[in-house]
């Protein structure tokens, strides 16, 4: 059986994705930058494989047999056309049957974010493409803004009053295994959310009442949010991706609401109180 490589394979997505790819009975090698330090954090039924999409020398061995790639673009990467349009390439240039990408939901609308030209890119290419487009994760509360919620009690984002239907990650995971070990996915664009749009406040108050002491929403201004990522030791590029997803929430373009979710996976989506249930202990 041909590998499925996972790129971004300790991430959010891509950790959660390989076991349900082992559990389908797929064979997975894992692309990280270095495997030795990476070992840990893989079942050790997977392949670990050295892989950079800045590296080009790194593309042939990973894609060695390879025939199906979970491609998640690194938040690090924001040049499209000078760090990942080579690995496209490659991909192109190796005969893969299938690219399922993790992209965002309302990329082929909002042009600012840097899914949309990896979007391009695939298109031009003419790669057999799956496109996933999920709402805001929530696991991005118990990562990139744990210390908001652990240290100073808050959701400390520029969202305003705008609604945003948030998805698991578990779900997205879920998903992903599905489109990579079954047929009729590819050319398939696939919104991903939860059952429900939120706001910001409404968030605040599930916290509030799963964590038991009060977590508010300040909808801090755009000079604040940065200087307090900044602070956090965020780079700029990263911050701007951040705060172009937060505008489309303020702007209300990430309430809608999809029935993809449910529909592939055959269940309701994991709702915002069940995942702070699940992850409580992470802003204790």
């Amino acid at each position: 059986m041909a590998p499925i490589l996972v790129t971004g394979a300790t991430g959010n997505v891509g950790a959660a994705l390989i076991p349900f790819l082992l559990g389908a009975g797929a064979t997975v090698r894992a692309a990280v930058r270095a495997p030795a330090k990476e070992a840990e954090r893989v079942p050790a039924n997977v392949e670990l494989v050295p892989f950079d999409f800045v590296v080009p020398d790194t593309f042939g061995p990973a894609l060695d047999g390879v025939e199906q790639v979970f491609l998640m673009r690194p938040p690090a990467l924001s040049n499209i056309r000078r760090d990942m349009l080579p690995f496209l390439t490659a991909l192109k240039d190796h005969g893969v049957r299938q690219v399922v990408f993790l992209s965002l939901l309302g990329a082929e609308k909002n042009k600012v974010v840097p899914h949309a030209r990896v979007e391009e890119a695939l298109a031009k290419l003419e790669l057999p493409t799956t496109l996933l487009r999920p709402s805001f994760f929530m696991q991005n509360l118990d990562t990139t803004h744990r210390l908001d919620i652990k240290d100073h009690n808050e959701i400390y984002v520029p969202a305003g009053n705008g609604r945003t239907s948030f998805i698991d990650v578990r779900d997205i995971a879920a998903v992903a295994a599905r489109t990579l070990t079954e047929d009729g996915h590819v050319g398939q664009a696939y919104p991903l959310t939860g059952s429900v749009a939120l706001t910001y406040g409404e968030v605040a108050e599930i916290f509030t009442r799963v964590l038991a002491r009060p977590i508010t929403y300040p909808n801090p201004a755009l000079p604040a949010f940065t200087a307090r990522m900044r602070s956090y030791g965020h780079a700029f590029d990263f911050i701007m991706v951040m705060i172009g997803i937060y505008t489309t929430a303020r702007l209300g373009l990430a309430a809608f609401v999809s029935d993809d979710c449910e529909r592939l996976l055959g269940r309701a989506p994991i709702t915002v109180e069940q995942y702070v249930k699940d992850y409580r202990a992470v802003w204790q």
